[in-house]
């Protein structure tokens, strides 16, 4: 596979959204950036001049079930070839999809079962 060229972005889930943001934009000067309404309540926050932290917020799951759970983005140039890389090393992922900005992503797993996304911006 082409390698990823940077760290796209770091997910986590937090309790209490308002807190969080409280947190991030005053605690640590993070500044606040728009986010696409995927359906569900989060925020995102610019972290240097190309990095980003996604927070996520879900109480209707378990934490052990969250899909949308902690995981790493790794930014790529192609999408769809690198779905064509994982199919032929038989690698299981799911996508590529289209995010409501535009974006696409695919998701894996590593062995040990960290979720890791793969993102075209």
């Amino acid at each position: 596979m082409t390698p990823p060229f940077q760290l796209n972005h770091v997910a986590v889930h937090v309790a209490d959204l308002e807190r969080s943001r409280r947190f991030y934009r005053e605690v640590l000067g993070f500044a606040e950036m728009e986010r696409p309404d995927f359906g569900f309540p989060g925020a995102w926050f610019r972290i240097g001049t190309d990095q980003e932290l996604h927070l996520i917020i879900n109480d209707e799951v378990p934490p052990e079930t969250r899909s949308r759970g902690i995981h790493f983005a790794l930014q790529v140039k192609d999408a769809e070839a690198v779905r064509r890389e994982l199919e032929e090393k038989g690698v299981e992922h799911q996508g590529p999809h289209r995010r409501p900005d535009g974006a696409f992503q695919i998701f894996l797993n590593d062995p040990d079962g960290h979720r890791i996304e793969l993102c075209q911006l």
